[in-house]
């Protein structure tokens, strides 16, 4: 028994990105995820310091001057943010997985300390960096 066009019953699509506004659980999800591959490339940046040290002092002084150029550093910026916020946000999930803070206020109140804390662990280590 086939279908035809005519015939063919109208069913509701499911809801899509489209249909929903982002809430904060979920835009910290997005986030997580692009500091997760942040975190991989910026482990690529760490195994050139470790082998421009080995190799000697030719190498780590070219190491050395792409990392201190503006484009390092905002690089080397964005890479601890993504480090911190990595490790804030794993420990909210580590919090969830022990059935706490479900509820969508305790979610986003989380959600807003990981942000701020994962701010704040980043200017203090530049700041100390940097001092």
């Amino acid at each position: 028994m086939s279908e035809t066009k005519a015939e063919k019953i109208e069913r509701p699509l499911s809801p899509h990105l489209q249909v929903y506004r982002p809430q904060m659980t979920s835009m910290l999800s997005i986030l997580h995820r692009m500091t997760g591959v942040a975190l991989a490339v910026g482990t690529i940046l760490f195994v050139w310091l470790l082998v421009a040290t080995a190799s000697g002092e030719d190498a780590f002084n070219t190491f050395m001057s792409v990392v201190s150029s503006p484009i390092g550093m905002v690089a080397l910026a964005g890479w601890s943010f993504a480090l911190f916020y990595h490790m804030c946000n794993g420990v909210r999930h580590l919090i969830w997985d022990t059935g706490r803070l479900f509820k969508i206020q305790y979610a986003t109140s989380a959600g807003y300390i990981v942000l701020l804390s994962s701010i704040t662990l980043t200017a203090f280590v530049w700041y100390m960096a940097l001092a």
